[in-house]
């Protein structure tokens, strides 16, 4: 046996693999179960013991040195084929970098905190609750009891729930019973007291009535406000919502109109429009919202006492408000989610 040859054809086989699947078929030419090398361990059974130890102790330096060339060549491999990735995906660190694009409220959110800010500054708390009411919150603790033909002008979404008194529960068809229910708590944090302070709050969130068109939507968006006091009038109402729309819209160049309307809720009642001095809608009376005196019923339905206390309510359409802030002529936009539309307010 040559052991330098052997080692030699070795090296040169394992260095003709360019494939780890390669190497090891020329692995297998020398170290597998018929290779060169093991065979000639094989044929160590029939050698004298003197010679068999000899020999042995060869064969083992020949099979060490062709495993070093194996795991060389193995090492060389891994490293090419490492090379070869890194050239694959390369990166030019010339190239300008990705930005991630800068996120922005939604619009109507926007509105949203735009009108809780200001009504926050005139002493206004902000009452948020369930979007899923009672009869008795969504309806007739609003003087609009079961029949009332007034309901039709709320038509809302119902769940398949009952509340205790067996009648289903409903999507809210507007913000108004936590008018209720932030009065009632008010009302019982200061039972017993000699005075109360004023109950200001408004109620802005999500409400649901069966609507859809261009200015319409299934799911919309209202604030509704409250203000009841001992002397609380429609002076009060007119002044608070006036210094509400200029400083919303950031103007003073507009004027307010109250329309007589009906409301179950409120008596008397009256739609507020508004009318812009400058700019596209300039000249057009403009509905923005609905108000009026709190009716005495509702007032008792909100544990006070209607001889004692008065106030007004009102309610507006933040969806419709902020198309007038933006410029918006189709309320679905809004919802549509296309980045193209809402990427102009990021």
């Amino acid at each position: 046996m040559d052991a330098d040859s052997l080692v030699q054809d070795a090296a040169a086989d394992f260095a003709r693999a360019t494939t780890p699947a390669q190497l090891e078929d020329a692995k297998a030419r020398y170290l597998g179960k018929t290779g060169r090398i093991t065979e000639q361990l094989k044929a160590l059974g029939s050698l004298p013991a003197d010679e068999k130890k000899t020999r042995g102790a060869a064969i083992n330096v020949l099979k060490h040195q062709v495993e070093a060339a194996l795991n060389a060549r193995r090492a060389e491999l891994a490293q090419l084929q490492l090379e070869a990735q890194l050239q694959a995906e390369a990166l030019d660190v010339t190239l300008p970098g990705r930005r991630r694009g800068n996120g922005a409220l939604h619009p109507v959110s926007r509105a949203m905190e735009r009108i809780e800010q200001i009504f926050g500054s005139m002493g206004f708390d902000v009452a948020d609750g369930p979007e899923i009411e009672t009869d008795w919150y969504s309806f007739t603790a609003l003087n609009n009891p079961e029949n009332h033909p007034a309901r039709s002008m709320q038509d809302t979404f119902y769940v398949d729930l009952k509340d205790a008194e067996g009648r289903w529960l409903n999507l809210r068809p507007h913000t108004s019973p936590m008018q209720i229910r932030y009065a009632q708590a008010h009302a019982a944090r200061h039972a017993g007291a000699a005075t109360m302070p004023d109950v200001r709050v408004i109620a802005p969130g999500r409400t649901y009535r069966v609507d859809s068109d261009a200015t319409h939507s299934p799911m919309f968006h209202q604030v509704e406000g409250l203000w009841i006091g001992a002397d609380v009038s429609f002076r009060d109402l007119k002044a608070l919502y006036l210094d509400f729309v200029q400083a919303f819209f950031e103007t003073t160049a507009l004027q307010l109109r109250f329309r007589p309307s009906y409301f179950p809720f409120t008596e008397p009642s009256a739609e507020i429009d508004i009318m812009f001095e400058s700019g596209p809608l300039q000249g057009r009376w403009l509905e923005v919202s609905g108000a009026g005196q709190v009716h005495p019923q509702v007032v008792r339905n909100m544990g006070l006492d209607p001889e004692r206390y008065i106030g007004f309510a009102f309610g507006s359409g933040i969806d419709r408000l902020a198309m007038l802030r933006y410029g918006i002529d189709d309320l679905r936009v809004f919802f549509d989610g296309d980045v193209r539309f809402l990427g102009q307010f990021a």
